[in-house]
């Protein structure tokens, strides 16, 4: 290990990325406790507690910042659920599906337009939040909003959509500057800071006997054994082999090789968990800010934990998986470049043969890997509450921590191999492959 560290330092592009990759996240962490102007944020604290649920989930995916009422507590998911929006509209509106066929121009523009309705998104929940904070009082009576009325309105909408922004504009340095997606870490950097609170927590609740010494092992085996099996089928792949017909140009001869296509059991990753999240999050919202029956009812159902969030969250991640699939993987153009450069898949004719027996192949792997995202996701979280244990790690964290830590380390591995060194697992140790970086 001493070694491993040896050669990042040795490599001054990699060291430069890292470090300014730690500090924006560091500079992430320190606006989570800069709070919204005009908000007692000690009675927020108090009427919001420590619990799960809906607020609770939120408050996990923010950093913690939405229990600090800070300027970052929107978070990343404005930005995530306009991209949703967009990823959406371009199966239904050709001129976004044109867009993102264009190359670097086009995905220049979609990110544009991912920016306005990230602002917009926040205009809408920023005001949904302040007339939430006007709404809240202590049992004593005290308001947690000392001057309401529409200056503190657009004073809130004003800070948080302005974080919200801040929070976007840091994720996209740390993809283009830094090591890792920008927003996947942002995330993960939020739930992990939250770790050493709940670590704290469950050894409070040891010594009040609230929890058994027992019940904890049960807890923290079923943690590492969720770890394991999100490693295992994180760098599970289906290998697809490719011959290459030989071709001779003037005097030389090339091709004739036998290689593979790689096709991952979960190519979508992080992104089906972080996307059904963010969609079973804006209608509760709207029901924690519109106080009328029907809302209400609504909240009620989606309650995490409940059978009717468990069914959705279940049916959205397997809809995801597939949807994210067939967004970043087309199998009619590696089809088309396998044929281009000679190559062919044994017993399969090239072209229209090649893309349907991939495309068959990768729906049958994306069915198994939806599966396994679902079952990681819901199944740890049951049996916790089957526990009774006030722990809010589920599988969602966990394989949003374990899939990006995967990530970012294989693209450090990827910098230091590039440039002849072994990689963090040694000379004599296994690849580690990742998903690669996504925008």
């Amino acid at each position: 290990m001493p070694s491993v560290f040896g050669s990042l330092s040795k490599i001054p592009e990699l060291r430069k990325r890292i470090l300014f990759t730690i500090f924006l996240l560091g500079v992430y962490r320190v606006g989570v406790f800069v709070t919204v102007p005009g908000v007692d944020r000690a009675i927020v604290q108090k009427l919001m507690g420590t619990g799960g649920g809906f607020l609770g989930l939120f408050n996990m995916f923010s950093g913690g910042a939405l229990r600090q009422m800070s300027i970052f507590a929107l978070g990343i998911m404005p930005y995530i659920s306009a991209s949703i929006i967009l990823q959406l509209l371009a199966v239904v509106v050709p001129a976004i599906e044109k867009l993102q066929k264009e190359g670097e121009l086009g995905r220049r523009k979609i990110t544009q337009y991912t920016r306005y309705g990230t602002v917009l998104l926040s205009i809408i929940q920023g005001l949904g939040i302040a007339f939430y904070l006007e709404s809240l009082k202590s049992n004593l009576g005290d308001a947690a909003v000392a001057s309401p009325g529409w200056g503190f309105r657009l004073m809130t909408i004003l800070s948080l959509t302005a974080g919200t922004a801040f929070i976007m504009w840091l994720g996209e340095q740390i993809t283009e500057r830094g090591i890792g997606n920008g927003i996947s870490l942002i995330i993960t950097a939020g739930i992990v800071a939250a770790f050493p609170d709940a670590l704290i927590s469950v050894f409070t609740f040891m010594q009040k006997g609230v929890l058994t010494p027992f019940t904890v092992f049960v807890v923290t085996i079923i943690a590492v054994g969720v770890v394991a099996v999100i490693v295992f089928f994180e760098r599970g792949q289906r290998r697809i082999p490719v011959q290459y017909a030989r071709r001779v140009v003037g005097r030389k001869m090339y091709g004739g090789q036998s290689t593979h296509l790689p096709l991952k059991v979960n190519t979508a990753g992080v992104i089906p968990p972080i996307f059904a999240s963010s969609i079973l999050l804006f209608p509760a919202t709207l029901a924690n800010f519109i106080q009328t029956p029907w809302m209400q009812d609504i909240q009620n159902l989606l309650s995490p934990g409940g059978w009717a969030y468990m069914t959705i969250y279940v049916l959205l991640i397997v809809f995801f998986c597939y949807f994210y699939t067939a967004v970043t993987f087309n199998p009619i153009d590696v089809a088309d470049n396998m044929k281009k450069y000679g190559g062919y898949i044994p017993g399969i004719r090239p072209g229209k043969q090649t893309a349907v027996y991939i495309d068959k192949v990768l729906s049958r792997i994306t069915f198994g890997g939806a599966l396994y995202v679902s079952a990681v996701c819901v199944l740890p979280t049951l049996m916790i509450q089957q526990f009774n244990v006030p722990f809010y790690y589920g599988g969602t964290s966990l394989l949003i921590v374990v899939g990006v830590a995967l990530d970012t380390v294989s693209q450090i591995e990827t910098h230091m191999i590039t440039r002849h060194y072994d990689g963090l697992t040694g000379p004599k140790g296994p690849r580690i492959r990742g998903r690669g970086r996504r925008g």
